[in-house]
């Protein structure tokens, strides 16, 4: 018995090193903490970004606090490994058709998915990246808020 139990220990021990240095599907989300998409806001739009370990095709929502999907920014759109990924979330509404690549800080572009639906209300809200090869979501660890006037 007491052999079984030190077989068990060496097995855990080596499973929870392999877990410890196995990267996470989604890597360094990046996300503006507060954002005001209205005339007078001083950031209007959420900075999102992320990259993923392994290659696959991304669905990246925005989820309420209640976990309800209330904007679709990309839908299936192909991401390479570690190369990261930038959005922009104008706080509207819906499901996005297409986009229009913008300047992000640093010079970088970023995919701005064009919403026409109307704002979302004030609140918590997080991004779902749904990974399809891997038949896997993530959400982001932290939120972020949308400030009204």
């Amino acid at each position: 018995m007491f052999a079984l139990l030190v077989v068990a220990c060496f097995v855990a021990f080596f499973l929870t090193q392999h877990l410890k240095h196995t990267p996470t599907a989604v890597q360094v989300f990046k996300l503006t903490p507060r954002f005001s998409p209205t005339p007078s806001g001083h950031i209007k739009q959420e900075r999102i970004s992320f990259r993923l370990a392994r290659a696959d095709e991304v669905t990246v929502s925005i989820v309420n606090s209640a976990g309800a999907e209330v904007a679709r920014l990309l839908h299936d759109h192909p991401v390479q490994p570690y190369k990261q990924l930038s959005l922009r979330w104008t706080g509207r509404l819906g499901t996005a058709h297409g986009y229009a690549l913008v300047a992000g800080p640093g010079g970088r572009a970023a995919l701005a998915p064009r919403l026409t639906g109307p704002l979302a209300p004030a609140g918590e809200y997080r991004v779902r990246v749904t990974l399809r090869e891997q038949r896997r979501s993530v959400l982001s660890p932290r939120s972020f808020t949308l400030v009204s006037p």
